[in-house]
């Protein structure tokens, strides 16, 4: 049997580009067209178990049902759970520190993830009813949602 060689590892620097296009699909393309163009927060209810999800999706999570029965939301819910996160990295949408939180708008059964702004981060407590503060220029993403403020008391 031949004696296996200890080699060192090779390690070659550059970069390899991988373009692609992710679809949102049906459901998912709808919401963000309105958030792009009408500025409106669409969730869908399960019409068997009468589950409002936001983020929508095709098939509820509870029964299996395909929800096909959009409802508009106002925008504004409670802040279920959140973090303060203090360092910066490259993909973070804004530099650090800002909050990101778990937002149960109202008539919705989910929370829907996003970022807390105009807050105290220091101050910032769950059950803080919130706003969608909109970009002005919108491009058919999430992030068309600046971020959920506070509500004035």
């Amino acid at each position: 049997m031949d004696k296996i060689e200890t080699k060192e590892p090779m390690i070659v620097h550059g970069k390899i580009i991988l373009p692609y296009t992710h679809s949102a699909g049906r459901v998912g393309s709808r919401f963000l067209r309105e958030l792009r163009d009408s500025k409106r927060i669409l969730a869908i209810r399960c019409p068997a178990c009468n589950r409002v999800y936001v983020p929508p999706r095709s098939t509820c999570a509870r029964c299996f049902g395909q929800l096909e029965e959009w409802v508009e939301l106002d925008g504004r819910g409670t802040l279920i759970t959140y973090t303060v996160v203090r360092y910066s990295l490259p993909v973070h949408p804004v530099k650090a520190p800002f909050a990101l939180g778990i937002i149960q708008l109202d008539g919705a059964d989910t929370g829907l993830i996003h970022m807390v702004g105009e807050a105290d981060l220091e101050n910032l407590s769950i059950g803080t009813r919130l706003e969608p503060v909109f970009k002005e220029v919108r491009e058919g993403s999430i992030l068309d949602i600046k971020y959920f403020r506070p509500l004035a008391p």
